[in-house]
């Protein structure tokens, strides 16, 4: 079992490697202008393969197929077009989500002389990007041959366009682009998961080297103000009938809430999950400090040091350590303090449960919310676990 649960874990890390660090989260605005019944606005997801055409509107007629809805298969094949007469509307092909990667649907409409392509969502759910897999093989040809754009909508818009289309009325959208244009105010925004364990093997190393090799290309564009960048950490929640438990004891802080993996010593001898949780919560806090005095690129000068000087194989991977390091960059000590709280206390802490409320929509991508639950707490109190390297990612979804 532990064999089984151990390639589990493996698999996890390689979804998570392949997954991150791609692309960026455009959302904009769809117009539907007809029928009347329909008249709003509403919020899509724009793919980020394709060429929209930011600055720009794209006006055009909704279809919705009756052949091949989830749009998987080639549409030549049933003897349909998508191409409007001459002095008609484009067409807007309306396409379920599922059974296929969301580039191929696009793809398939392209080719079927679609000018855009309308995913509607399966779930009722707060949209996400709509990414792509890794190009290999068939997908890198028509990945790069997208022109057309891709947006993914609500399960209930969706479900409405079709009761719309169902009834004869016409469907009418306009697309709006110019909300697409990336960052108005110049400034590129990104999310950095990371983690202060230093003892997971060549993950932790491989961590360590890109922040410190990294750091000035981003702290000088922070200090320019091209870049906004929020680091997160990974946590999980004790399940309330193993609160007591040894494994929960060690690895979490506030009874439960907030827990991480033993370092590769394991439980038997040096530092507890508990202790990586607390030292994540410290450079989060230190970052959100920083973040407040205008300076949050002290963030990356406080990782990098910290690193150095407070490493667990020299057993210095604690507080005195740690607030050395924070004093020595002129940062508030007693603000950092503030905002860790008091791990031992059956209450929230608000900064982790932030972490946590941004870690669950990679969870649901991942895996099922109780594989990942099993996961954590059956592979993370059994057997040796470490983290992913750290990442640059997007939230996205390639189906």
């Amino acid at each position: 079992m532990k064999e089984k649960l151990g390639l589990l874990v493996c698999v996890w890390f390689l979804l998570y490697g392949s997954c991150m660090g791609r692309f960026v989260v455009e959302k904009n605005s769809l117009k539907v202008t007809s029928p009347d019944s329909l008249k709003d606005v509403y919020e899509c997801a724009i793919g980020n393969f394709g060429v929209p055409q930011y600055g720009g509107t794209l006006v055009g007629t909704v279809i919705y197929p009756k052949v091949d809805q989830k749009a998987c298969k080639s549409f030549s094949d049933a003897d349909v077009s998508f191409k409007p007469k001459p002095g008609g509307l484009p067409i807007f092909l309306l396409a379920d989500r599922g059974d296929c990667f969301l580039i191929l649907k696009a793809w398939r409409a392209q080719n079927a002389g679609a000018a855009a392509i309308l995913v509607a969502d399966d779930w009722f759910e707060p949209l996400i990007i709509m990414g792509t897999p890794e190009e290999q093989g068939e997908r890198a040809h028509y990945l790069q041959n997208i022109t057309i754009p891709s947006a993914l909508i609500s399960k209930a818009l969706g479900d409405n366009i079709k009761k719309a289309l169902s009834s004869g009325e016409m469907v009418n959208i306009n697309l709006e682009l110019r909300e697409s244009l990336p960052h108005p105010d110049k400034r590129v925004e990104y999310e950095f998961w990371t983690n202060s364990n230093d003892e997971c093997g060549p993950k932790c190393e491989s961590q360590t080297e890109f922040a410190k090799n990294f750091k000035g290309v981003a702290q000088i564009l922070e200090q320019k103000g091209y870049t906004q960048f929020t680091p997160h950490y990974i946590t999980w929640y004790c399940p309330e009938a193993f609160i007591l438990s040894k494994q929960c004891k060690s690895q979490c802080i506030n009874h439960g809430r907030y827990c991480a993996p033993v370092p590769d010593q394991g439980f038997s001898k040096g530092y507890e999950g508990k202790d990586v949780v607390v030292q994540n919560l410290r450079q989060a806090c230190v970052h959100k400090v920083a973040n407040e005095s205008k300076k949050p690129w002290l963030w990356w000068d406080y990782v990098t040091d910290f690193a150095i000087c407070c490493p667990m194989k020299e057993n210095k991977y604690n507080k005195e350590c740690a607030d050395q390091v924070i004093q020595s960059l002129g940062i508030d000590l007693k603000e950092i303090d503030k905002c860790i709280g008091d791990p031992d206390a059956d209450m929230d802490n608000p900064v982790l449960k932030d972490e946590q409320e941004a870690q669950v929509w990679m969870e649901d991508i991942l895996f099922p919310k109780n594989l990942f639950l099993l996961l954590c707490v059956t592979c993370c109190t059994d057997l040796a676990f470490s983290w992913p390297a750290v990442h640059i990612y997007s939230r996205l979804s390639s189906q």
